[in-house]
C-alpha cells in the first residue's frame, strides 16, 4: 500500500520514538522507499541520524549509572544496563574497524566492545579485567551491527572478583563469546 508523504512521515516518527535504534535501511525496507527518502524525511522532521539517537539515549539513561569508566570510553553504545546484573551495547562496524583487503572486522574491536561492557557493568569505582577467555565464532563484516549482551554469572565480594559472560550477535547469530573475570575493590559497599 502506497502512503502519502505525510502519512509516511507520521509513521516514521512513531516508529523511531518506539525504537530509536532502528536504522535508515530498516526504515526504508519497512516503508518501501529509498534510504535517501528516509534521510530526507528525518531531516524535515528534525530527527537525528541513528548514531546521534543512540548517543542521546545512552547519555540520558546511563551516564549517571556507569561508575567504573566514563561513558565515552565504552566501545559501542550502551542501550541497557543494570549494574552488577546485565548490560547490552551496540557497535556498528565501519570502515575504520575492518581490514581493507577483505572488510572483515579486526578482532580487537569485538573484544574491546565486550571487555568495556564487562567493565561498565561493575557497580564499582575500580574495575579491571583480571582474566578473559574468548572465542570468535564467525567473521564480522563492514556495515554489520554487533549487539553485545553481558551478564554477571558470579560475584565474590570477599575476593573482589566478579565473573561476567558476554555474548555478541549479528542478526541473532553468535559471533563472539567471552568469559571475563573482573577485579574490583573489595571494600566498596554495594547498594
Amino acid at each position: 500500500m502506497k502512503r502519502t508523504k505525510k502519512e509516511r512521515q507520521a509513521l516514521l516518527s512513531t516508529t523511531i520514538q518506539e525504537n530509536p535504534f532502528v536504522t535508515d535501511e530498516e526504515l526504508a525496507d519497512r516503508f518501501s522507499v529509498s534510504v535517501q527518502t528516509i534521510r530526507l524525511d528525518r531531516l524535515e522532521l528534525s530527527i537525528p541520524e541513528l548514531r546521534e539517537r543512540i548517543k542521546n539515549v545512552a547519555e540520558k539513561n546511563f551516564d549517571d549509572e556507569v561508575r567504573a569508566l566514563p561513558i565515552e570510553e565504552i566501545i559501542g553504545e550502551i542501550i541497557d544496563i543494570e549494574l552488577d546484573k546485565s548490560a547490552i551495547s551496540i557497535l556498528d562496524i565501519k570502515a575504520d574497524h575492518v581490514f581493507r583487503r577483505n572488510q572483515i572486522a579486526r578482532g580487537h574491536h569485538l573484544f574491546a566492545q565486550a571487555n568495556s561492557l564487562a567493565v561498565a557493568l561493575m557497580n564499582d569505582e575500580l574495575a579491571l579485567t583480571a582474566k578473559a577467555n574468548i572465542q570468535f565464532t564467525r567473521s564480522v563484516k563492514q556495515n554489520e551491527r554487533v549487539i553485545a549482551k553481558a551478564r554477571v554469572t558470579t560475584m565474590d565480594t570477599t575476593k573482589g572478583r566478579t565473573n561476567v559472560e558476554v555474548s555478541s550477535f549479528v542478526n541473532n547469530e553468535l559471533v563472539f563469546k567471552g568469559e571475563f573475570e573482573m577485579f574490583r575493590s573489595k571494600n566498596e559497599r554495594r547498594s
